[in-house]
């Protein structure tokens, strides 16, 4: 249930990518009727029919791709090439580059610049994509694009050079907004991502290695994927991203994913890769989050959540089995952050939500991406399933500043980048642990950086100590000075689980 993927092992070539000038994540290791098919296919421009061989002539249709031009062009006119100019924080000559990094760079500066002399503060560039999506010149691309910029400069497809300000981002999804001073420009649309279909074609255009205007085709591999890129840069990452096989490189970050009308239905982020280049996946924020992130940038100049307040996980065979779950399909309500606006809507502990708003939820990053399109004070009809009876709640969501503002604080919890809230007499019963606490939510921070603990986690010990509350909790950690030995279970699980962190 709370098994950890491979994601997390080198998550630090995100951050060397963006900070090398790579700009992208590199995550990873960031019908059944002949009649119904022929009418489909015969209706769809962008496909043509096939037969499949002489055998099955007249008795099977194959839909093969014929042209990506429309696409293509419509969406290359659009996307625009950023180049970013760092801050100088650091001293180029003194950055340490992990060994199995060098060969990425050819042995040269890591930021591509000859002549400069050794011990002289240097400023490094990047580069990226955007996509403009207003014709007065509003682009949207990645907050790790623009983040830590000096300047920005944004190149159109028509080769025209302007500088950019940036309006506003948002860490929690990747997503920025920025502007160039520039009227009637050529703009995509967003589309209804929750309308794109695991299988379907999809077109990825950006400027990897500085090459512009590229294009590549693909299909959308799978939807709702986390891959644990963002928590190193926020506090309550949201992660649902669209997977396709569409070649995506350092450089197409904060580029166009669309469909084959050209209509933007992602916004490309990170790649799954060992080596800093594109390995076959790739993976892109979908619009839905995307255009509302930029709607409130827009008019607010932040991002303006609703919150649930739940800490949930995702059904498991063992889960479902240990407590007697009637349903297979939704997230299991764990714990409430304080105030929580499904607490107080009579949500409890141990219900299932299957539903947001009549949309079906098999994953946490389908609930994230359903709650992350709504304002606070917007009512949300969550359905749940309690002890086998379905039950619709209807839940008004809190803003994530009033949810959380009394969850427990100290310098040892920013620094491990936990939150902890005491076991309820539920919980106790259900984990079969008497006293201890539990993790209700993992943000940026030594524990993320450094283990794969999990939301969820009950923590039983601490240095062999047991602790039966938040407070003493806090109090073991504020205390402890170099390792520590963090001891605990997961619900579901009789298995003992250690992690050992530095203070």
């Amino acid at each position: 249930m709370f098994q950890k993927s491979n994601i997390k092992k080198i998550t630090s070539v995100a951050l060397l990518s963006a900070l090398l000038g790579g700009t992208s994540y590199a995550t990873y290791e960031h019908l059944s009727k002949q009649d119904t098919l022929s009418t489909w296919v015969s209706n769809a421009t962008p496909f043509v029919k096939a037969r499949l061989d002489e055998k099955n002539a007249g008795s099977n249709v194959a839909m093969i791709p014929a042209d990506f031009t429309f696409a293509s062009k419509k969406a290359t006119a659009a996307v625009v090439h950023i180049k970013s100019t760092l801050k100088a924080e650091r001293n180029v000559s003194q950055m340490e580059i992990p060994e199995e990094f060098k060969d990425l760079f050819g042995g040269r500066n890591p930021f591509g610049q000859q002549g400069q002399q050794p011990g002289r503060p240097q400023k490094a560039q990047a580069s990226g994509s955007g996509v403009i999506i207003n014709p007065d010149g509003f682009i949207v691309t990645n907050n790790h694009v623009i983040q830590g910029a000096e300047s920005l400069e944004v190149t159109l497809a028509d080769k025209r050079t302007f500088k950019a300000k940036v309006v506003g981002s948002d860490p929690n999804t990747d997503i920025a907004l920025i502007k160039i001073d520039a009227k009637d420009l050529p703009a995509l649309s967003f589309s209804n991502s929750d309308a794109v279909q695991v299988g379907q074609w999809v077109l990825a255009v950006g400027n990897p290695y500085n090459l512009t205007s590229t294009v590549t085709a693909g299909i959308v591999s799978a939807k709702g994927r986390s891959i644990n890129i963002l928590g190193e840069n926020s506090k309550a990452p949201i992660e649902s991203f669209i997977q396709t096989d569409a070649a995506v490189n350092p450089g197409n970050s904060g580029g166009a994913l669309v469909d084959l009308n050209g209509n933007l239905i992602g916004i490309n982020t990170a790649i799954a890769s060992q080596t800093g280049s594109f390995a076959g996946y790739s993976f892109a924020v979908p619009s839905s989050i995307a255009h509302k992130v930029v709607e409130d940038i827009s008019k607010f100049g932040s991002v303006h959540r609703g919150y649930l307040g739940v800490g949930i996980s995702e059904l498991t065979s063992e889960n479902v089995k240990t407590y007697n779950l009637k349903v297979t399909d939704g997230v299991r309500v764990e714990n409430f952050a304080n105030e929580s606006a499904a607490k107080e809507a009579g949500i409890k502990v141990g219900d299932v939500i299957t539903k947001i708003d009549g949309h079906a939820i098999e994953s946490v990053p389908e609930l994230q991406e359903a709650i992350a399109q709504h304002q606070p004070s917007d009512k949300v009809a969550v359905n749940v399933n309690r002890d086998g009876v379905d039950k619709v709640i209807n839940v008004t969501l809190k803003s994530t500043a009033v949810a959380s503002a009394d969850l427990p604080e100290s310098a040892v919890m920013e620094q491990l980048g936990i939150e902890l809230q005491d076991l309820t007499n539920q919980q106790k019963k259900e984990t079969g642990v008497e006293s201890g606490v539990v993790v209700s939510q993992v943000n940026a921070g030594k524990i993320r950086q450094n283990t794969d603990m999990e939301a969820g986690f009950v923590i039983t010990k601490i240095d062999k100590t047991p602790v039966a509350s938040v407070k003493e909790a806090q109090k073991l950690l504020q205390s402890k000075k170099g390792g520590v030995m963090i001891e605990g279970v997961y619900p579901g699980s009789e298995e003992t689980q250690y992690y050992a962190i530095g203070l």
